[in-house]
């Protein structure tokens, strides 16, 4: 069976830059208050595999986007591979994502009554 189907992904709740000189290799997390610019990027941590099935993993998720022309990087991030977008572009890669497979782990926040 396709590892890509079995995978899970959940959309970091940060918001992330490009650390100056390293696009592409290094992200720093961004203050709310500086949100307002379209560049800012959104990251993705894969939570069903880890270690080099995760890495092995997101370069698959890479190439899938590249495909289809979305512009993304493969960088560690607290430890684990994590993989990068324009905001812009997010529901587009989700899309993609679910296309190959890929299922999105989504917070839940629910008011109950009683």
């Amino acid at each position: 069976m396709n590892t890509l189907q079995l995978s899970v992904v959940h959309r970091l709740p940060q918001s992330y830059r490009w650390l100056s000189g390293f696009t592409g290799i290094k992200v720093e997390p961004i203050p709310l208050c500086s949100m307002d610019d379209d560049s800012y990027l959104i990251g993705f941590k894969l939570l069903s595999h880890d270690g080099e099935e995760a890495r092995q993993i997101m370069r698959h998720l890479n190439q899938s986007l590249d495909d289809i022309q979305l512009q993304c990087a493969v960088v560690e991030w607290e430890g684990e591979p994590c993989l990068f977008l324009h905001r812009q572009d997010e529901s587009a890669a989700m899309c993609r994502l679910k296309d190959v497979g890929v299922a999105i782990a989504e917070s839940v926040c629910a008011q109950y009554p009683f």
